[in-house]
């Protein structure tokens, strides 16, 4: 072993005295988190002094006969730096501490191979990325099929159950996801409806068509802005709802709950919510093709010098059935879809109350792009078949 000098003790925190069974590192005074930056650099100074190339003998224990007060965040820095050194943590005798303090330096060795820096992470490549983003796409998507087949099969078993139907929760959801949706629905399709007919009106005033906009006003709005905008808010209003009641109750473990109660979770919490949705978000629709009509007869009689009778009667005239028809009847596919999506991402959250934010920006996001790509579909869909 080759020796060294004694640090000089004098008004210090640390220093290092050889012996016969090797080095010992002695502690100072009050070892506490608000002191650990100086002692921290008292530490650095010492384990300069101790890598010298005549100094080179590592600390063997520890005395904390002259400790005053010791807690966890300095016991660690104090087992940091000698493991930093090359001493072995596991193995260093603990002298002279009381019962107390060597038991906080006990605990903190105990956890200490906990506290080792994770492996920075690797930089992927971007066509790596562009896998991994597309494997985590995958498994989403596999994830909300599974997750449709289940809810289908707990709809399916109302077919042979109806008194299995929460009837309860399901006006409870019908007046959270419909009844009070109509005050922002109708004011968000009445100022597109006043939009379009404005929009319109200024380029069909070009050529004496004014009378025109009423075909434009209302074809659109039925068939596609107010299906397309009403379930656009359902997803954001009525899809981050469900994702973040869900989540919350499975933070809570209330589904677990319901599990223990040996009762069927899909029949207790989803099935009311999806068919709530349902059967308001055409309700919802039908207030909407209402109030964006209203709107753009309001700015046509304003703009346009169009009569609300004349506005009515060139309405019956340009607005067949089978416009409105198909708007509304595009809307339960919308609800089932932003349902599905809700519920699904409630029923992801893991335990933490930041997955609930996670999830539900994500239903949000998913539930809009979801509306438009079927929205697209319809589109295709009814112009091979001409209607």
């Amino acid at each position: 072993m080759i020796a060294f000098a004694a640090m000089e003790a004098q008004g210090r925190s640390c220093w290092i005295e050889p012996g016969a069974d090797g080095a010992t590192l002695h502690l100072r005074g009050r070892w506490r988190l608000p002191h650990v930056a100086a002692l921290s650099a008292e530490l650095a100074a010492l384990g300069t002094h101790l890598l010298d190339a005549a100094r080179h003998e590592l600390p063997q224990a520890i005395d904390g006969g002259a400790l005053e007060d010791l807690d966890t965040a300095a016991a660690l820095l104090v087992l940091e730096s000698l493991d930093g050194l090359g001493a072995d943590v596991a193995e260093l005798a603990l002298h002279g501490f009381t019962p107390r303090l060597q038991r906080i330096v006990e605990v903190v060795r105990g956890r200490f191979a906990d506290t080792a820096p994770l492996p920075a992470p690797q930089r992927l490549s971007p066509v790596a990325q562009v896998g991994r983003s597309a494997a985590e796409i995958g498994n989403l998507l596999s994830g909300h099929l599974e997750f449709f087949g289940r809810t289908m099969a707990a709809l399916g078993l109302l077919l042979r159950r109806p008194h299995a139907l929460r009837v309860h929760e399901l006006f409870a959801q019908l007046q959270q996801v419909g009844v009070t949706a109509i005050p922002v629905v109708a004011l968000v399709t009445f100022l597109i409806g006043v939009v379009m007919a404005y929009m319109l009106g200024l380029q069909a005033e070009k050529y004496g068509a004014n009378i025109f906009v009423v075909d434009g006003v209302a074809l659109g709005m039925t068939r596609e802005f107010s299906p397309l905008i009403v379930a656009t808010i359902v997803a954001g209003r009525s899809g981050a709802a469900f994702c973040a009641q869900l989540g919350t109750m499975k933070l809570t473990e209330e589904t677990d709950a319901i599990r223990t109660l040996g009762l069927p979770v899909e029949q207790v919490l989803v099935v009311p919510r999806v068919l709530a949705l349902v059967v308001a978000l055409p309700l919802l629709v039908f207030v909407g093709n209402v109030a964006g009509l209203a709107g753009a007869m309001l700015m046509a009689n304003l703009t346009l010098d169009i009569t609300p009778d004349t506005f009515l009667q060139r309405l019956h005239m340009a607005l067949a059935p089978r416009h409105y028809l198909i708007g509304l009847g595009k809307s339960p596919v919308f609800a089932l879809f932003i349902a599905v999506i809700g519920c699904r991402m409630g029923f992801s959250v893991s335990r933490d109350t930041r997955s609930i934010g996670i999830n539900t920006t994500s239903t949000v996001v998913q539930g809009i792009v979801a509306v438009i790509l079927l929205d697209a579909m319809f589109a295709v869909f009814f112009q091979k078949l001409g209607l």
